[in-house]
Formats: structure tokens, C-alpha cells, sequence
């Protein structure tokens, strides 16, 4: 009748309270099983083909990917990372979704999107107002939440402005060299054509 969790927490329990001669036997079994899964595991991966063996890897690398993601996640919930700013369609979905009909979800958020789509921007307002005083809500949020992690000496979850101040003038010279290219290369063309008369 007791859930997992309980259940184990009391074999946890029982298993510090066993003397170290009992525990040897599990330990003995733990090694021969871990032995017998590599031998196993050669086994497989023997007779993997080469594409089978690189698609295996990069499942591997997905999950791996993944896991690490959702860790990161948690990390900053647990260090209460403000939500971030809902859009207005959010909130429309949000305040509408109960009292939408449908079999689904699926076909209530279906509903919901055509009903927004058809809106006109007037009756869009007050729901794109109000995401933008959650823009509002979630930068001074996000602001104070930096400034906190600083304090702590967690500046590797803090967002760089350094960052964002290099990538738009980096970005402005790659366009500005790109336009400059277009027109020495234009410059170019029109000396040919000068030249050809």
C-alpha cells in the first residue's frame, strides 16, 4: 500500500543497517551482473554496423543533451530564475481555455488560435497591453535576479551584456563590409563597362 518513494526510503534504510558480511553477497552479485552487461554490450556493438554504430552515438549524444538540459532547467528553478514574459496570446489562451469547447486540448488550442487570428487588432489590445507589463515585470525580475546570482559568485548564469554589445557591432561591420563589397564589386563593373566604349 505505501507509494515507491516510501518504499524506497525503507529499503534505503534497511540496507544501512546491514552489516558489511551481508552486503558482500549483493556486491558479489553486482559485480558478476556488471561483467556479464559488458560482455554483453561488446557482443552488440560487434555486430553493429558502421552507420548503426554512428546512429547509436548519436542518440547517445541526444539523450546526454537532453539530460543536461533538463538538470540546467532544474538548477535554475531551484535558484528561482523569474518565468519568462507571456505573449499576448498566452494570456488570451490562458484567461479563454476552460470555457472553450473541444474533445482535446489539441482541438481547443486549435479553436483558440482561429478565434485569435480572426480577432481584429482592437480586441487584441488589452491582451498585447498586458504582455507588455509582463515584458516590463520580467526584465526589472530578471534584473534583480542577475545582480542576486553576482552576489553568490554565479556569474556563468548571468546574461553577458559584454555579449550582446559585441554581436551588434559585429554584426553592423559584416553588414557594412557586405555592403561595401557590393559596391566596389559594383565600382568594378561599371570601370569594365567604361573601359569597354
Amino acid at each position: 500500500e505505501a507509494s515507491n518513494t516510501e518504499l524506497i526510503k525503507k529499503l534505503a534504510g534497511a540496507w544501512k543497517e546491514l552489516p558489511a558480511s551481508q552486503k558482500q553477497v549483493y556486491e558479489d552479485a553486482k559485480k558478476t551482473d556488471w561483467k556479464r552487461y559488458g560482455e554483453q554490450m561488446a557482443a552488440y556493438k560487434a555486430q553493429l554496423t558502421p552507420a548503426q554504430a554512428a546512429a547509436l552515438k548519436e542518440e547517445r549524444r541526444k539523450q546526454l543533451a537532453r539530460r543536461r538540459s533538463i538538470r540546467a532547467k532544474r538548477e535554475l528553478n531551484l535558484l528561482g530564475k523569474p518565468k519568462r514574459a507571456r505573449s499576448g496570446f498566452n494570456i488570451f489562451l490562458s484567461e479563454n481555455f476552460q470555457e472553450t469547447e473541444g474533445n482535446t486540448p489539441v482541438a481547443r488550442l486549435k479553436k483558440l488560435f482561429d478565434t485569435w487570428q480572426k480577432m481584429s487588432p482592437s480586441q487584441k489590445q488589452p491582451y498585447l497591453q498586458l504582455a507588455q507589463d509582463d515584458k516590463i515585470r520580467y526584465e526589472n525580475e530578471i534584473k534583480s535576479w542577475e545582480a542576486k546570482m553576482i552576489e553568490l559568485g554565479r556569474e556563468d548564469l548571468v546574461r553577458s551584456r559584454k555579449q550582446k554589445l559585441e554581436k551588434k557591432p559585429a554584426a553592423a561591420a559584416a553588414v557594412k563590409q557586405t555592403k561595401t563589397a557590393k559596391a566596389s564589386s559594383g565600382g568594378k563593373k561599371t570601370k569594365l563597362k567604361k573601359s569597354e566604349e
